[in-house]
């Protein structure tokens, strides 16, 4: 069910649970989006009930997914997902809606959803905000000065990141901040429905997944494949899949073509949750180069389907792959080279590290694990709500206005 800016709500008067906040959501593909949905509907088939309000315009909740889409949205340039006016639309959900807790997902920029905070804060709101992407020195030196003009680190909200190293960037921003991991979550299942493939001896079928941006390096990935193919027995093949899209596919494609390398490596394409299931059942392999991983969803899966994570240290990946465990952690690229060729050699671990991960679930990242510290974060939330006035704190008065204010 989708509500538009619009129309007008039937549910006034009802006090509901919960309200997620997010500047994208689906149809849009990213990790806040998918994982935004995951969780709405988790909380939803727990009994909550829920509703998103999104500055994606033609956002829609998937078909039986049990809560409420509302968009304030306008028809901006490539569909950019902020609103000049969101402040009256916020108050005016926020006041007919009467949420319990209020959860804002945001990434590095997010206007639409800091927007909300300040809203939610001026009306008493108990507010938790997820952080879903890893604040690099540029982003930690802004919201450090933010911080000297507007004490946002002492607003009456739960703050929360999807994964440590998330959380250990926000207190360089803020020293002393209380910062709650909330991990993504999965259901297991989703990813064990398909029977691992018959391996070939002689053949490695190494995968990755995602969006295809410089942020995720995967030139860099296609560097490190060349070299690692150059190191390999000739005798031992090896296949890559990369699947996602993006605008760094026409310099890879050039890239496979300059050093002959389009003959074993393949740009699949977007794949939807059944293609990327069929395809992780047939890998060896699952490799993401990305260095500011605030979590790595995709890897996530692979390791819960039984894929060997080949990844990098001091990233989100580490919530749910210990090396040696599930997979393989490395410092920077000459590393992460050497342990595509490691793992492409030895089978013997591969096949360990593969029945360990298919036998075993990850700690704290399926649904319940994760709906239960969202249920601590809403507690903490309400009880801050309780200790500071608004007008006392006066923070959401003396914040700097966002662009969409």
């Amino acid at each position: 069910m989708t509500e538009d800016l619009s129309g007008s709500l039937t549910a006034v008067g009802v006090r509901l649970s919960i309200v997620h906040v997010t500047d994208c959501f689906l149809p849009r593909l990213g990790g806040i989006e998918v994982q935004v949905a995951g969780l709405a509907g988790a909380q939803h088939a727990a009994g909550e009930n829920v509703h998103v309000i999104t500055a994606t315009r033609l956002a829609a909740a998937p078909p039986g997914a049990g809560y409420t889409v509302h968009r304030v949205a306008m028809k901006l340039p490539w569909d950019v997902p902020v609103h000049p006016f969101a402040a009256g639309h916020l108050d005016r959900l926020y006041d007919e809606l009467r949420p319990e807790v209020v959860q804002v997902h945001v990434g590095a920029v997010a206007p639409f959803a800091w927007s909300a905070i300040r809203r939610a804060v001026l009306r008493g709101l108990p507010t938790v905000v997820v952080v879903h992407s890893m604040w690099d020195p540029a982003v930690q030196l802004f919201y450090q000065g933010l911080n000297q003009l507007t004490r946002w680190s002492s607003a009456p909200v739960v703050l929360g990141a999807v994964s440590t190293a998330a959380a250990d960037l926000m207190r360089k921003a803020a020293p002393f901040l209380d910062v709650m991991v909330v991990p993504n979550g999965i259901t297991p299942a989703d990813w064990r429905r398909w029977q691992p493939a018959q391996r070939t001896p002689d053949e490695v079928h190494l995968v990755a997944i995602g969006r295809l941006a410089s942020r995720k390096r995967p030139m860099s990935l296609l560097a490190m494949l060349r070299e690692a193919r150059e190191r390999l027995d000739p005798g031992l093949r090896l296949r890559v899949s990369i699947a996602g899209d993006g605008p760094a596919r026409p310099a890879m494609e050039r890239y496979l073509r300059q050093h002959g390398m389009d003959g074993w490596v393949t740009l699949v394409g977007r794949l939807d949750r059944e293609g990327i299931g069929r395809m992780l059942a047939t890998a060896d392999i699952f490799v993401n180069p990305t260095v500011h991983e605030a979590f790595g969803l995709a890897a996530l899966e692979a390791r819960t389907a039984g894929v060997p994570v080949i990844a990098r240290r001091d990233t989100g990946v580490t919530e749910f792959v210990r090396d040696g465990r599930e997979g393989v952690l490395c410092v920077d690229d000459a590393d992460m080279t050497g342990a595509i060729v490691r793992l492409s050699r030895n089978t013997a671990e591969r096949t360990r590290i593969a029945e360990h991960n298919r036998r075993t679930e990850p700690t704290r990242c399926t649904w319940p694990d994760v709906l239960a510290t969202m249920r601590m974060c809403r507690k903490r939330a309400q009880h801050a709500v309780g200790i500071y006035s608004v007008n006392e704190l006066n923070w959401a008065e003396t914040v700097v206005p966002t662009p969409n204010d």
